[in-house]
């Protein structure tokens, strides 16, 4: 998860210099202009738990409240496998790591894949990630998130 926490210090930037009401610096991710991020962003609440979205500078990028208590970035790279922490959330998996005061939450087995940065001291992130699935619901889910725990074996023949 080294690439999460890589990813939440640019973002951490981006909040800690956005907290007047001009356009939030957002850098943009690799493949933000994929056509599905646009779906996504079309989808997106004018509001996240209690604040109010506001402009970013950067395609398929999101930004609530002032100063900034969630981050959306569209077109970062789906993780692989990993052993992070994931919750599922209105039918859409999360990957979350806590990166000092905030929380970093990716989707898991969607393509291509949307990452959100939750300020603790703003907002819950069960709360933005709540409020946020539906929007990422749009893409298409190719892999789901499994624990050691409830995981099924299966051998060849589906035994």
């Amino acid at each position: 998860m080294r690439t999460l926490r890589v990813t939440a210090l640019v973002m951490l930037a981006a909040v800690s210099v956005s907290s007047c009401a001009h356009a939030v610096m957002v850098e943009p991710a690799a493949d933000a202009a994929d056509p599905d991020c646009a779906e996504v962003m079309l989808r997106l609440p004018d509001e996240v738990g209690g604040n109010e979205r506001r402009d970013t500078t950067s395609q398929a990028t999101a930004a609530w409240g002032d100063p900034s208590a969630a981050i959306l970035r569209c077109g970062v790279e789906p993780p692989g496998p990993t052993t992070t922490p994931c919750v599922s959330v209105n039918g859409v998996d999360w990957l979350s790591e806590e990166a000092g005061d905030h929380w970093l939450f990716v989707t898991y087995g969607r393509e291509p894949a949307v990452e959100v940065l939750v300020s603790n001291d703003a907002v819950g992130g069960q709360t933005v990630i709540t409020e946020l699935s539906g929007a990422v619901a749009v893409l298409e889910q190719e892999r789901e998130c499994v624990s050691v725990e409830d995981a099924t074996v299966v051998d060849e023949e589906g035994q």
